[in-house]
């Protein structure tokens, strides 16, 4: 790993002088993320929204753009270009003579610059099983040393008077690690980059989205708790970018030949020790022409004592490098890769389409022998923005076959402590979302959105003949989900928000395995809350 980073840096780093600086801003801050793509629906900006988080220099290169067309810009979306400037003029402007949002602490000179910002919130529930509340504090901060390095980090405690989030439920939740039998759990999110004109390479632990959606992503997800990873972004021309991560992924399987007892002043105990488990994974992005981008790439999921190194070449096609690493006169002894590809189209101005196909354990001969190239998931969806002025309609449709995001090796499944790292409804599933948005002022969205949600057997766990399982595509259906959702958000600073949401859902099926128990049966939830920072 020394020798890989070492390379890295002597090879992109040292040549380059151009100044370039990056922090990852983290994806839950979706008001900036929904005004980009607002304004790359306008045609203002080009965009390729298939890999997020965006840096926060990336962000403030896209608002430096939409700020030199401001005649086509209505009033609301002049007063969102303002408002968010003050927070990234900190990457656009050398000195502080511009107006800045609030910060606890800033501080900025020709060498360094640090930011730091508390992190605050609230949210209570109520419906017919009663009340919840889920509270969170800590601190984020970022910081520029020099021209090319960033540093960035956010740490959260959190708690939850009824858990809400498990790795069966199949709900958008961000998945949770809980202290024992507490309800408190604690994310820590940061990391350490390296940057020139043209790329970066960092060592970081954060959330990411693989795959274009609006609803929820269906190659790579912000599902699982956040994973450590050495990443490296690179775009030397302006019709090529690419992204590659290898990432140190829990298991959560105890290897029981290094775990081992001891004995102390209270007691004997265990040290449990889980296996290893890593991923890489790579996305071409290429933009044939204006507006349109086709992004291709490949993941695997793999477990061994050590890194292995071939898995640390950003460029390979994973699972052919299995073959000639693994015995594959065993089926237990390869290990899991993914194919994937992604398609998005603004070419037509207020429009904006776009297809996922995500590919597990995907066969050539099996789609000449069989007509069918194996188990495959699709997120396919539009947007039609500002049409009339203000307004939003989306329809985003998701449908996956049995056994996509499984794997029969639970040390190489697409998990990362048991949450799984694909679309929330997993494998043998499909859902239908429709989302009017409106925005009538600045920092004020009104949404309604439906969501229509099946999931079938798990063929998995009945151990159904993988050659055969594709023709069992939701044969019966084991879960089922109305949701209706209006809420309200208002952003009243720089990552200030309150919000509220009224939510119907009528759950039924194995509502004991695959709901959280406040939300199970027929429900009408009325929340309220507000934060400060993510």
């Amino acid at each position: 790993m020394k020798k890989f980073l070492c390379i890295l840096f002597v090879a992109f780093i040292i040549p380059v002088s151009d100044y370039a600086q990056d922090a990852y801003h983290h994806i839950s801050n979706k008001g900036i993320y929904t005004f980009l793509d607002e304004m790359a629906g306008e045609q203002l900006i080009e965009l390729n929204s298939a890999v997020k988080p965006y840096t926060r220099n990336f962000i403030a290169d896209k608002l430096r753009e939409i700020s030199q067309h401001p005649e086509k810009l209505n009033k609301r979306q002049q007063k969102e270009l303002a408002f968010y400037l003050k927070d990234f003029n900190k990457e656009l402007k050398p000195d502080k003579n511009f107006k800045k949002r609030i910060d606890i602490l800033y501080y900025r000179d020709s060498l360094f610059t640090f930011s730091l910002n508390p992190i605050l919130g609230i949210q209570y529930w109520n419906n017919k099983n009663g009340s919840n509340y889920h509270r969170w504090n800590g601190a984020e901060v970022f910081a520029y040393a020099g021209k090319h390095l960033g540093v960035y980090g956010s740490l959260r405690d959190n708690h939850e008077e009824k858990i809400l989030s498990a790795p069966e439920y199949l709900n958008t939740r961000p998945g949770a690690v809980y202290k024992g039998s507490s309800n408190d759990f604690s994310e820590m999110r940061g990391g350490i980059t390296l940057s020139w004109k043209w790329g970066s390479i960092g060592l970081v632990k954060d959330h990411m989205e693989w795959g274009n959606n609006y609803f929820y992503p269906s190659i790579i997800s912000g599902k699982a708790p956040s994973v450590t990873q050495v990443k490296l972004f690179l775009k030397p021309v302006k019709w090529l970018e690419f992204n590659y991560f290898h990432g140190w992924l829990v298991s959560g399987v105890v290897d029981s030949a290094r775990s081992y007892s001891f004995t102390n002043g209270y007691g004997t105990n265990t040290r449990e020790v889980f296996f290893n488990k890593y991923m890489a994974a790579n996305l071409f992005s290429f933009k044939p022409m204006k507006n349109l981008y086709a992004s291709i790439g490949n993941s695997i999921v793999y477990s061994a004592d050590n890194v292995n190194p071939a898995y640390l070449i950003p460029v390979m096609f994973y699972k052919s490098t299995d073959h000639t690493l693994s015995d594959y006169q065993s089926n237990y002894t390869g290990q899991n890769s993914q194919f994937f590809f992604d398609i998005s189209s603004r070419q037509l101005r207020h429009l904006h389409i776009y297809t996922t196909f995500y590919y597990d354990d995907i066969s050539f001969n099996r789609m000449k022998e069989e007509g069918r190239m194996g188990y495959y998931s699709l997120n396919t969806g539009f947007r039609l923005s500002s049409l009339i002025p203000n307004t939003a309609v989306t329809l985003e449709y998701f449908q996956s076959f049995p056994l996509v995001y499984k794997h029969i090796m639970p040390t190489t499944t697409y998990e990362s402590n048991f949450y799984n790292m694909g679309h929330f409804m997993q494998d043998n599933s499909r859902s239908y979302y429709v989302e009017l948005l409106f925005k009538p002022l600045r920092g004020l969205d009104l949404k309604a959105s439906y969501n229509y949600a099946q999931h079938g057997a798990d063929h998995n766990e009945l151990g159904t003949d993988r050659q055969e399982v594709v023709n069992y595509f939701l044969d019966t259906v084991e879960w089922e989900n109305n949701e209706f959702n209006f809420s309200v958000s208002y952003q009243l600073l720089n990552d200030v928000f309150v919000f509220g949401e009224i939510r119907y859902s009528n759950t039924s099926g194995n509502i004991d395995k695959y709901t959280a128990e406040y939300y199970r049966g027929e429900t009408t939830t009325f929340s309220v809350g507000l934060n400060w920072g993510f």
